[in-house]
């Protein structure tokens, strides 16, 4: 069996250093245990094109490979139309546009990114499972991350979880900002049990956003918005403690006769390739809703 060519199909490494079991290798490669067991018991993890024993020592000059095998996704497809802004063989980024909800849910089978992207792998004959990295709210637009294998999203998904990912935002909002710019660090928890609405509470998890002015209105603010926190809600509920609410948040403020949904988008994300560790920059122009709003609000000055 010829495993030993890097494709879509097939992730290689290099051995460097003899004296490490396969699975002490592969976690060194930052590919966790959960993974790993799934790819040897389905006998997916081979050493010079072979099966072999995982605590079997390698050597110097060895080349372990994994294999990325054929999956089958039950998402129903539908010609949706998708704004690809990077593909690889792990990754397809994408542009998402406001007022699409990301994945199917119980009462929302269809009209879905993801049944988009499941038109897109069938017709492109990608047989992957569609595994998103990051989410966005149905009315967030901006940069939407999926893995095509379990490997990849494994990568990714660590990057986010160890805050190893930049990810940047254009948020307009209520009101003058003061401060140029500051760091919110506050815990963030649900407002009571069942609701869907987040707010800051001591008894929360912990929270931190980074804002920065980039244009004053008469009474409304552009501002670039970091986080280094994965909340649910978080620069929504964050900018509203601050007496900031977002400009058309109808859970958090009001709705806006300028935008019929909350002025957040996801413009930029860096972070490394699964594979190579190559440093990315992605990123996503404003849509023209927000853009809309934010010559409204300068001809207001």
């Amino acid at each position: 069996m010829d495993l030993l060519k890097e494709s879509d199909k097939v992730i290689l490494f290099n051995v460097e250093k003899s004296g490490d079991s396969l699975g002490e290798f592969l976690s060194k490669h930052q590919v966790s245990r959960r993974l790993f067991r799934k790819l040897y018991k389905e006998k997916n993890i081979y050493v010079n094109g072979e099966f072999r024993r995982k605590d079997e020592i390698l050597e110097k000059g060895d080349l372990v490979s994994i294999v990325i095998v054929d999956e089958e996704d039950d998402t129903i497809p539908e010609p949706i139309p998708l704004n690809i802004i990077y593909e690889d063989m792990d990754l397809l980024v994408l542009d998402k546009q406001p007022y699409m909800v990301v994945h199917p849910t119980k009462g929302h089978q269809t009209n879905t990114i993801a049944n988009g992207i499941s038109y897109y792998f069938k017709s492109k004959g990608i047989n992957r499972r569609i595994r998103f990295v990051n989410r966005l709210d149905m009315n967030t637009s901006g940069i939407l991350i999926v893995a095509k294998s379990a490997f990849a999203h494994q990568q990714m998904a660590l990057q986010f979880e160890n805050n190893q990912v930049e990810k940047r935002y254009m948020a307009v909002v209520a009101g003058v900002v003061e401060k140029d710019e500051d760091i919110i660090n506050l815990p963030i928890g649900r407002e009571e049990e069942r609701s869907i609405i987040k707010t800051v509470t001591k008894d929360g998890k912990d929270a931190i956003t980074k804002y920065r002015v980039l244009e004053r209105f008469k009474d409304a603010s552009l501002l670039d918005v970091q986080i280094f926190t994965g909340r649910s809600h978080q620069i929504r509920v964050h900018l509203n403690h601050i007496g900031h609410p977002i400009i058309g948040d109808t859970l958090y403020y009001k709705s806006s006769e300028y935008i019929e949904r909350q002025a957040l988008h996801s413009y930029y994300l860096k972070a490394k390739l699964p594979r190579s560790r190559e440093e990315i920059e992605f990123k996503a122009s404003l849509p023209q809703d927000m853009e809309r709003l934010i010559n409204i609000l300068k001809d207001q000055k």
